[in-house]
């Protein structure tokens, strides 16, 4: 999928990057749309964004959050925005930019990590994950034409090398810089710590971490793929501070969606069925669950059938699990392609009939979970790709 499919002409368009992703990625977009004729502005909030914005577009909001919904509407009036590009759409400066925008009738373009992982970023109009537009009935899908050129483009399309190496660079000169220079931006509230040292020492832990899974974890792939392999249910976890948690699903925290999964297991999963569990890979330095699974397993009784991982190959997870349970990850879509059966228990674009165990309680699911629909999900990705995908990385 091309950029320029979802979002139209650019020629002599006023465009407002808002903020963007940590990095150079927003700063490659300005270049591009400025050599096809737009006129492109970039607000930031911080020192970071600063650094990684072409000076001449740049305005830096300086004031305080509350006075930034009539600062944000004067400026897109003045500068009569035509597209309104951000990252993520949950955020606070994000969120009230998107409401004034739509009330003044400006096309929005939200990016995110991609639904199809890896080699594709997520572009959308008007909204992402929950607040996506994309149909969410079985009956569209099945009726939905896979083109030739699709699926030729699919084949054709890049497989990117590692990217981790660029953004770790661009995330630490992002946050010493947006550190440093604080004072510039005084007022400014990040979506998570912006504190460059807990960053560092999180990036410490991170890689202590990996190191001690190597060990604690080895043989581990081999084991799930043979002895304990369909014995078990794999719930993969989110991060501790996921916008798709806190907007998009009934729990307050993922320690609340581990207590739930983990009572319903104890009460309903057959007893000789195994209960696993992968922190995500970005909590790795920042927030462990491990204590908190172990001890609700000791009161529960089932602390012999809990097994709690950070490194195990997901696709090994996914292919021999029994099912899937999530609150409304993107990893759920990578479940579906494994035709592992899934559950979601928030709001998920993919909660489709015939994907998903949609309808089904989690008290059910243990024993009388449904199987994926192979040709809906290849129908509903082929889908995802033409309307939403682009075969990118915001670190190339």
């Amino acid at each position: 999928m091309k950029l320029m499919n979802i979002i139209g002409d650019t020629k002599n368009k006023n465009i407002l990057l808002l903020q963007g992703p940590m990095g150079s990625y927003f700063n490659t977009l300005d270049a591009k749309f400025t050599n096809e004729g737009a006129q492109v502005f970039r607000i930031g909030f911080n020192a970071g964004d600063e650094f990684f914005a072409r000076k001449s577009h740049y305005t830096g909001y300086k004031d305080k959050p509350k006075n930034w919904t009539s600062f944000i509407k004067f400026f897109l009036i003045k500068h009569d925005i035509n597209k309104l590009f951000v990252f993520g759409d949950c955020r606070f400066y994000q969120k009230i930019a998107i409401d004034v925008a739509k009330k003044l009738d400006i096309q929005i373009y939200v990016f995110e990590e991609g639904y199809i992982r890896p080699n594709y970023i997520t572009l959308e109009k008007y909204g992402v994950n929950g607040y996506s537009f994309q149909p969410r009935n079985r009956e569209f899908y099945d009726n939905f034409k896979i083109e030739d050129s699709l699926i030729k483009e699919s084949k054709e399309s890049i497989k990117f090398k590692s990217t981790f190496s660029k953004m770790a660079r661009e995330a630490i000169a992002y946050y010493w810089i947006g550190n440093v220079f604080y004072y510039k931006y005084p007022y400014y509230i990040h979506h998570r710590n912006f504190s460059l040292w807990d960053e560092f020492k999180a990036g410490c832990k991170n890689i202590l971490r990996k190191y001690k899974c190597k060990i604690t974890e080895r043989g581990l792939n081999e084991k799930f793929e043979n002895e304990l392999s369909k014995k078990y249910y794999l719930v993969p976890l989110q991060t501790h501070g996921d916008f798709q948690i806190k907007t998009h699903s009934k729990y307050k925290n993922i320690e609340a969606f581990i207590k739930e999964v983990m009572e319903s297991f104890a009460q309903n999963a057959p007893k000789d069925t195994i209960l696993v569990f992968k922190h995500h890979p970005v909590d790795r330095g920042r927030r462990t669950h491990a204590a908190y699974i172990k001890n609700l397993a000791y009161v529960l009784g089932t602390q012999n059938r809990v097994i709690i991982t950070w490194d195990v190959y997901l696709p090994t997870l996914l292919k021999n699990t029994i099912g899937t349970i999530v609150i409304n990850s993107t990893v759920g879509i990578s479940s579906l392609y494994h035709e592992a059966p899934t559950i979601c228990l928030g709001n998920a674009i993919y909660d489709i009939e015939g994907l998903t165990c949609k309808g089904l309680s989690l008290a059910d699911f243990w024993e009388n979970y449904k199987e994926v629909d192979s040709e809906l999900f290849r129908k509903y990705r082929a889908y995802l790709i033409k309307t939403t995908q682009i075969n990118s990385n915001f670190y190339l």
